[in-house]
């Protein structure tokens, strides 16, 4: 039962599934329209030609006006010209040739238009056709003309089933077409999986196929996801690198002391108290950055909510500072650039601000073309030849605040690989004004050069 349903969920199986069913849909409305005008193109072909005959006995009857009693004469000559059933009413006498249907038909002499109809009687369908004329001596009539359109029927019933097997046998080759074309369709579906397959074994890093524009989309996400957690893999690597080196002096020398045989005095176990703040700072860091970047990760990024999220959170590592947003008032306004990215991003620039603030940090966010992000704080700022030295891996302007000179670092990496810039400068408060400008009609670039 499982394989089954699972069966019924392949894209393969309501594919054909629905060409089946539509190409059976479309061959059984073809074949009932077939018999319709089949009947009907058969119906006009004999009413035509019975309306031709009754001319000809019309004219044979204005011809021969002296010799009328014949033509009422069954067993006469003339009767033999003929070729279907008639009835003929002249002059209030009727003649048939065929006298067993003189009772049904003797009804439809009644009328004065010309017209073509269907009889049925005893089994037998007879189709008629009536016409009033008059002579030139004054005499006045009706005449009935009928064909036996039964065997005609049994005749066109029998093309008309042909015709149903051979759209039978249509309908059989194309499900198989069908089968053929949606299995040659569906061939990218089946190399994507194997690649897919080949992707988590290990035999290959990315997903290369030649495939219908369809499944551009999803190949590229596919590729740019790899590339991201690539990225992110790297960038947790070096922060981890960074922060085992960085841990590694204090904790030796901290580890030294405690191993020694020498008493531990005041001043050396400030010494070991201010290593072990160090190593505190450092751990303090590495969290506050793992709770900026969220718990979920997203190719599109909600300005609003998460510059907010953010807003909320440094407030409470900083309840000292005021922290102020301005920017896109609508909650669903989005941006492509990937959420944790953007978090980060962001975070960082945050949390040195509320590091360096007196008071008060501004943040404005501004989205048309590109993502502009703006953050100034009212700290010392940063003397003007210094500037450029910004976001240089492990500088530290000044030692007297914790931190390890790895933030302006990674965020410098985050802005190159969306392709953005960043510029520092000094504001009127006499702090630091960030500006960092992210292009938002380009995705990010594939390439995993960034690192922590």
């Amino acid at each position: 039962m499982s394989s089954l349903r699972a069966d019924r969920r392949s894209l393969r199986f309501r594919l054909l599934i629905w060409l089946g069913g539509v190409a059976l849909i479309a061959v059984g409305i073809t074949w009932l329209l077939h018999g319709i005008l089949l009947r009907d193109l058969a119906r006009d072909f004999l009413g035509n030609r019975l309306r031709h005959e009754t001319h000809y006995t019309l004219e044979r009857l204005r011809q021969e006006q002296s010799q009328v009693k014949p033509w009422l004469d069954t067993a006469s000559q003339t009767s033999q010209m003929f070729h279907h059933l008639y009835v003929l009413r002249m002059d209030g006498n009727v003649s048939t040739s065929h006298p067993d249907w003189l009772t049904t038909l003797t009804p439809y002499l009644e009328g004065e238009d010309d017209t073509l109809f269907k009889v049925q009687w005893q089994g037998r369908h007879l189709l008629l056709y009536r016409e009033t004329f008059a002579l030139e001596d004054g005499a006045a009539g009706t005449l009935l003309i009928g064909e036996d359109f039964a065997e005609v029927e049994a005749g066109l019933a029998t093309l008309h089933w042909w015709v149903g097997g051979i759209a039978g046998l249509a309908l059989i080759l194309l499900i198989l077409l069908n089968l053929l074309a949606v299995n040659a369709g569906l061939s990218p579906l089946a190399r994507l999986q194997r690649q897919l397959d080949e992707l988590r074994a290990g035999y290959r890093e990315r997903l290369h196929l030649d495939t219908p524009s369809e499944l551009d989309g999803l190949v590229g996400q596919l590729n740019r996801f790899m590339d991201e957690q690539d990225k992110r893999l790297k960038r947790s690597r070096d922060a981890v690198a960074n922060l085992s080196h960085a841990l590694k002096t204090p904790l030796a020398a901290v580890t030294q002391v405690l191993r020694g045989s020498r008493p531990i005095d005041g001043d050396r176990r400030l010494k070991i108290l201010a290593r072990l703040e160090d190593v505190q700072s450092l751990l303090d860091s590495e969290l506050r950055r793992s709770r900026i970047a969220g718990p979920y990760a997203g190719q599109l990024t909600c300005i609003r909510q998460e510059a907010e999220r953010l807003i909320e959170m440094f407030g409470a590592l900083y309840p000292e500072k005021r922290f102020h947003l301005d920017g896109p008032q609508d909650e669903r306004a989005t941006v492509s650039v990937e959420r944790q990215d953007f978090t980060e991003m962001l975070g960082i620039v945050l949390d040195n601000a509320g590091k360096w603030a007196q008071h008060d940090v501004h943040c404005r966010l501004a989205v048309t073309t590109a993502l502009t992000l703006i953050i100034e704080d009212d700290g010392p700022g940063v003397a003007e030849e210094n500037l450029a030295q910004l976001g240089q891996r492990g500088l530290r302007l000044d030692e007297g605040r914790p931190g390890h000179g790895l933030g302006l670092s990674i965020l410098g990496h985050l802005v190159k690989q969306y392709g953005g810039r960043m510029t520092f400068a000094a504001n009127g408060a006499g702090g630091l004004t960030v500006t960092i400008v992210l292009p938002t009609t380009e995705a990010p670039t594939n390439s995993p050069s960034s690192s922590a």
